[in-house]
């Protein structure tokens, strides 16, 4: 499973676009998309030419907010406050273009509060999402009841879970309610300024900093399930920084369980 999240993309990046092409060479079964794909209000172009030559892959995806807005200069220094300030906006970026390119062209599973079963690697696969929980249109009850829905006389391998902004109030339920194999989840850039070691600063949101990035468990309702958290591709083109904190793609392998 290939994990791609936060690509953040703008015009003129063709590095990052040419780093995503030589992903191919690691033959995924199925790519996870965690959101935040846009950077620009003139990306969708440069999109399509970066995710062509996965056509035809299993993709799961779920959007973040930065497929609804685009970028704005503001203060980093905000990010440090316990409770920071919310303007609001007009949605600005084209949602129905970036929707048609990735669901009716190249045929993504759209995640948001949904829930399907594919197949992919030899496996079914059972998936639920929801919208970003960071500008609070996560409806979870809704993802619930489609999951339900595409569960009733079908069987499946193995469950996950999508979210851009991995926010307790999807984690829990996706562990204790759901039981899912695995989340997956986007949004903190790892901290993108960390400290030596990549120790992160802040999360963007009520994570613990400590899982702001990388494999670890969430635990919740006496279950456990392996929890990814994108590090991201991109960042805000007002915020160009990485600190201890590369960008990343991640390639994970799924093993038997031990009984």
């Amino acid at each position: 499973m290939l994990h791609l999240a936060d690509p953040h993309l703008a015009p003129g990046q063709r590095k990052k676009e040419r780093f995503v092409h030589s992903l191919l060479d690691l033959e995924p079964d199925l790519i996870i998309a965690t959101g935040d794909n846009l950077g620009h209000q003139d990306a969708i172009p440069h999109l399509a030419r970066m995710l062509e030559p996965f056509r035809g892959i299993p993709t799961l995806s779920v959007f973040g907010s930065n497929d609804y807005y685009g970028p704005v200069l503001k203060n980093p220094f905000t990010y440090l406050l316990p409770k920071r300030p919310h303007t609001k906006r007009e949605r600005d970026l084209d949602e129905v273009a970036l929707r048609a390119l990735l669901m009716d062209d190249l045929g993504w599973v759209d995640l948001t509060n949904r829930a399907e079963i594919i197949q992919a690697g030899g496996l079914r696969i059972r998936a639920l999402g929801v919208d970003d929980p960071h500008i609070k249109v996560d409806r979870l009850p809704q993802a619930l009841a489609a999951l339900d829905e595409v569960s009733q006389d079908a069987e499946w391998d193995l469950t996950l879970g999508l979210v851009h902004s991995p926010y307790q109030r999807i984690l829990d339920p996706y562990v204790a309610e759901v039981g899912v194999d695995a989340i997956f989840a986007g949004h903190t850039h790892g901290g993108q300024v960390c400290l030596p070691g990549g120790r992160a600063i802040v999360a963007n949101c009520d994570l613990p900093v400590e899982q702001a990035g990388g494999l670890s468990a969430w635990d919740a309702g006496g279950r456990s399930a392996p929890l990814q958290v994108s590090r991201g591709l991109g960042t805000s083109i007002y915020a160009p920084v990485r600190l201890f904190c590369p960008p990343e793609a991640t390639l994970l392998r799924l093993l038997p369980k031990e009984r």
